[in-house]
């Protein structure tokens, strides 16, 4: 299973925590520093994992506009996209 689609959703993280601001720029950085070290591991999340960081990007996404809102759903398919490759439930 490729972690490109982690890596890519870490990197939209980044770039969305570049544009904004206070809690909400912490809030993304730390999704974007957690999504790297799940690519970086040798076992990948489960779909637990993914689901709680993809929960947490949908809330966020409805909470910002222009650029910012579409890094977010970009990193979200990202994570869909990883989901996919992932056994279980």
């Amino acid at each position: 299973m490729s972690r490109t689609a982690l890596e890519a959703a870490s990197e939209e993280l980044r770039k969305a925590s570049e544009l904004a601001e206070g809690d909400l720029q912490g809030r993304l950085y730390d999704h974007s520093n957690q999504i790297a070290t799940l690519a970086a591991r040798e076992e990948g999340p489960d779909h637990g994992r993914l689901d709680r960081h993809m929960n947490a990007l949908y809330e966020i996404a409805g909470e910002t506009e222009g650029d910012l809102h579409g890094h977010v759903v970009a990193a979200r398919e990202q994570l869909t996209e990883y989901r996919r490759g992932v056994a279980g439930v």
